[in-house]
């Protein structure tokens, strides 16, 4: 919040002397400023620690990126895409620490919420399986594995996609497993 409000006293600050500068005839000097107010304007859309938080992702560095979402502390107050983008990081990130219910739980509202790229969302919706497959939700798993790759475009994760399918297949349904243990399962071995 103090951010926020700090931010908002640079903004009135920066028009008041653009303003100033145009009326008493300074124009080259109010053009720049005029520029000045609108990175100063971009910032009001853009959170810096989110942007941080993007850029230790891609540079692989997942600690760094995890302290710069946890220091987030009102993401309902940013953009829609940006908290979305908040809730996608830390079910991404935190999914240990979180549990899988409530990871499942913030990736399915920053997908409703919508992420920007197709990426993203192929990304969102192929954890979103794994999570699913860890649950013993084979069917939705598959079904997530299946959105997920028709929205990676890019193809860069098709490896990942189609040997997560190929461990779905592979891994025994919950019938089987009932019926393995309704057939006897492991037999005890008698007392001597």
């Amino acid at each position: 919040m103090i951010n926020f409000i700090i931010r908002c006293s640079v903004a009135a600050a920066s028009l008041f002397f653009t303003v100033a500068l145009f009326y008493n005839g300074y124009w080259g000097w109010g053009i720049m400023m005029i520029l000045l107010d609108v990175i100063i304007g971009f910032s009001f859309f853009r959170n810096e620690r989110m942007i941080m938080a993007l850029n230790a992702m891609r540079m692989g560095d997942t600690e760094k990126a995890k302290n710069q979402i946890n220091k987030i502390s009102a993401p309902q107050f940013l953009p829609k895409k940006q908290h979305a983008y908040v809730l996608f990081l830390k079910a991404v990130l935190g999914t240990q620490e979180l549990g899988f219910a409530k990871s499942e739980e913030l990736l399915r509202k920053a997908i409703s919420m919508g992420l920007r790229t197709s990426q993203d969302n192929a990304v969102a919706r192929m954890h979103l399986a794994g999570i699913c497959a860890q649950t013993g939700r084979k069917t939705e798993s598959l079904t997530l594995l299946a959105e997920a790759k028709k929205l990676d475009t890019g193809g860069m994760m098709k490896e990942q996609i189609n040997q997560m399918q190929k461990q779905m297949t592979a891994a025994p349904s919950k019938n089987q497993m009932r019926m393995a243990q309704m057939m006897g399962g492991r037999r005890k071995t008698p007392r001597r």
